[in-house]
């Protein structure tokens, strides 16, 4: 009977089917006992449906003022009774920046003018591939002689995968560009700037580490704009000491190698390939080949280290011969790095800027938006050097 009614319902290709599989059903259900007409728990119950939670934001939105309120004046005495529903949307308050850390965009002619320089010589800059806070200060203020671009040379691929940095890592970059110490030489002697500074992406695919073509790219600027103050912020050519005397003797200004955190957090914070003590190495090499020269280092901070851990590093560093430092907050640039740790107050920042100049640096930039090429610092060496130049050209000549 079954079997009958189903095939008079069933039309087409999908009555077919729907009939055929009655038919198997039939046939194995007629051999079977039949069945009581009783419900029963099966063995491994499937969970209970759960209702989909409102979001927060939807619920803050359907609480809040309506447009009848607005248009009737009702919304501003509402204001006290409603949460914000982009606040209550958010689930980790402390993901939020301190207004400290916050910083407007950049804009301006001298901006958009360096910006379109670097393109047209195919030129990289840290300040962008670094995403620098500081690139519309630097980069887009009323006075172009006091404008700061830091030129990452030898591409914008490393060779190492540090934890806390946003540029492109990769085992094979690109071979070097032989045309470009002389363009980078062209375009800041186009700028007309004061002081820059250089560095680069680790090369570890190069015998040299890149540390010739670095100290040509130097030697070029110099010989075009002789007035010009170069800081180069090095690499550490795997501790290769001749690598080091190759660069510290270019006729760069500034030396500066970032040991970047506290030796014990080192391992998780940078490549493996890069140790502190290493780095240390590399600082304390380029002081004894060329004693008059300033060297300088750079310090996150946020990633959890302790106060005798910072100490302790400055020690060190001291003992180098390290004449500048600087301290930065460690901002994280996408979901793939390592989280920020803590957010450090301004005050603390002013607490490591007295401890370091107690100690004996030269100088020491220190703030939270501080990094280790910070226009302000700058400044200073700048002022340093040129005070030195002019005592050793007015030095009487004795008989």
């Amino acid at each position: 009977m079954f079997v009958t009614k189903l095939s008079m319902r069933a039309r087409g290709g999908a009555g077919c089917e729907l009939l055929r599989r009655g038919l198997k059903t039939s046939s194995s259900s007629s051999s079977a006992e039949p069945v009581a007409a009783t419900t029963s728990t099966p063995e491994h119950p499937l969970p209970p449906k759960r209702r989909r939670k409102r979001s927060e934001f939807t619920d803050a939105l359907n609480k809040g003022p309506s447009f009848e309120d607005f248009v009737g004046g009702r919304a501003a005495s509402m204001a006290s009774e409603v949460v914000d529903p982009v606040v209550a949307a958010r689930k980790d308050e402390d993901a939020r920046l301190p207004r400290w850390l916050k910083t407007e965009i950049p804009k301006g002619k001298n901006f958009h003018k360096l910006k379109e320089d670097l393109r047209g010589l195919k030129l990289h800059t840290v300040c962008e591939e670094a995403r620098c806070p500081n690139i519309g200060e630097c980069w887009g203020g009323s006075d172009k002689s006091k404008a700061t671009a830091t030129i990452m040379l030898m591409g914008d691929t490393c060779t190492r995968g540090c934890r806390f940095c946003s540029v492109k890592t990769n085992r094979n970059p690109g071979p070097l560009d032989p045309a470009e110490p002389e363009n980078t030489a062209e375009a800041i002697a186009k700028w007309g700037l004061g002081y820059v500074v250089l560095t680069t992406v680790d090369r570890d695919d190069l015998i040299d580490g890149g540390a010739h073509h670095f100290a040509d790219t130097v030697r070029r600027i110099k010989h075009k704009a002789s007035h010009i103050r170069v800081e180069c912020l090095t690499g550490d050519f795997r501790g290769d000491p001749e690598m080091v005397d190759v660069m510290a003797r270019s006729g760069l200004d500034v030396f500066a190698h970032n040991v970047e955190t506290v030796e014990a957090l080192t391992p998780y914070v940078r490549d493996r390939r890069a140790t502190f003590q290493q780095s240390l190495s590399v600082l304390r090499r380029a002081k004894e080949t060329v004693p008059s020269m300033i060297t300088k280092t750079s310090i996150m901070l946020g990633f959890g280290e302790t106060d005798a851990q910072v100490e302790d590093t400055l020690a060190q560093l001291r003992g180098a011969g390290v004449d500048v430092v600087t301290f930065g907050q460690y901002m994280r640039p996408t979901k793939r790095h390592m989280k920020v740790a803590e957010y450090v107050t301004p005050e603390k920042f002013q607490h490591w800027h007295d401890r370091a100049m107690d100690m004996g640096f030269l100088y020491c930039a220190s703030g939270p938006l501080v990094r280790s090429s910070y226009k302000a610092g700058e400044a200073f060496i700048e002022n340093v050097l040129n005070n030195r130049q002019h005592n050793v050209n007015n030095v009487p000549l004795t008989a």
